[in-house]
């Protein structure tokens, strides 16, 4: 099912709008994994630390990187992060920025604030004492407005182009463990508003299969206005409600009009869980670069990698082994939020 609808948004309103990723920004915050309820393994939880500090790392030659962590938590992390990396004092449990962190509006004129859709462990399925408030501790911080959208749900549930055109899955927001009561109209609303935007594209998604409810930032992502990458399986398994949901998008934004590059998943991979993400699309882009997966496999590798470098020409295209964050259910771009310049 697809529907692209209008609405009244924060732009008319206050001049405010969530600018394009690849926008210039001011620098990237990203978040310090160390919940042992969330990670009772610890030496899986060293694993997770240490790809969360390379990712850190590899962006930290392009731009600043702002890592949030509980005091406590300080001299562990600074033991792996480069000099370019700079701690802040926010208590973390886990490491999805994306979903957790503050979602900056610019207005253009120099005015910079917060929109607050607030994170609650996607819909309570994970610990989120610390996490729930990072939004609210960063805008603090900050000095900055909160303003609030009177949603529950993620950043990484739903992409953006900085011209106006959203993206989602309903299973990620029309979900009674995020917004209860709320129809997709109003969720589409205030999502419009949240984001500064005017037009959105609906896909069905799924519901209950992981812990996003599939979340759209593994599947496709807005390389500028309407023009779209998405990862799709070569041979997709019409069993897999994944698989189905992946097809079902593709087709909801070939009949929206947009511009549709595909790159195949990976069919060689490290690591063999049927539970693990290796998504291509999950990628960062940063000033002068793109932060890319790479899987093993050397012939998807090599396409994702060619199609990353035309689509962003002019930056470095980084690729590096976070197979950890592909167990846990995400990627680079789960890990990063990125602080837009004014």
């Amino acid at each position: 099912m697809v529907a692209l609808g209008t609405s009244t948004t924060l732009t008319a309103q206050t001049g405010y709008f969530v600018p394009s990723e690849e926008a210039r920004h001011q620098r990237t915050f990203m978040q310090w994994p160390v919940n042992r309820r969330v990670h009772p393994d610890p030496l899986f939880l060293e694993m997770a630390q240490q790809t969360i500090a390379d990712v850190a790392n590899a962006i930290a030659d392009f731009e600043p990187v702002t890592m949030l962590a509980h005091p406590d938590d300080h001299a562990s992390a600074r033991r792996k992060l480069s000099s370019g990396v700079e701690l802040w004092d926010i208590p973390t449990e886990d490491l999805w920025c994306r979903d957790a962190g503050p979602i900056f509006l610019v207005d253009g004129n120099g005015g910079l604030a917060v929109s607050h859709i607030q994170f609650n462990g996607w819909g309570e399925k994970q610990v989120n004492a610390r996490d729930s408030k990072i939004a609210a501790e960063v805008a603090n911080r900050l000095g900055l407005e909160l303003i609030p959208t009177g949603l529950r749900g993620e950043a990484g549930a739903v992409e953006q182009d900085g011209h106006g055109l959203l993206l989602a899955h309903e299973s990620s927001w029309v979900n009674d463990n995020r917004n209860p009561g709320l129809t997709r109209g109003e969720i589409e609303t205030r999502l419009l508003r949240a984001y500064g935007a005017d037009r959105m594209i609906w896909t069905d998604g799924v519901w209950g299969e992981d812990i996003t409810d599939y979340h759209i930032d593994s599947l496709a992502r807005f390389t500028g206005p309407n023009r779209v990458l998405i990862n799709l399986p070569d041979d997709p398994d019409m069993s897999d409600p994944f698989h189905v949901a992946a097809l079902d998008t593709h087709d909801a934004l070939e009949a929206a009009g947009l511009q549709i590059e595909v790159i195949p998943e990976p069919t060689i991979r490290r690591v063999n869980s049927i539970d693990f993400v290796a998504s291509y699309a999950n990628y960062y882009v940063c000033n002068g670069a793109v932060i890319a997966a790479q899987f093993g496999d050397a012939e998807t590798d090599a396409i994702a990698e060619d199609a990353l470098r035309r689509h962003y020409p002019g930056r470095e295209i980084i690729t590096l082994n976070v197979d950890p964050l592909g167990e846990m259910g995400g990627g680079i771009h789960c890990a990063t939020q990125q602080m837009p310049a004014i």
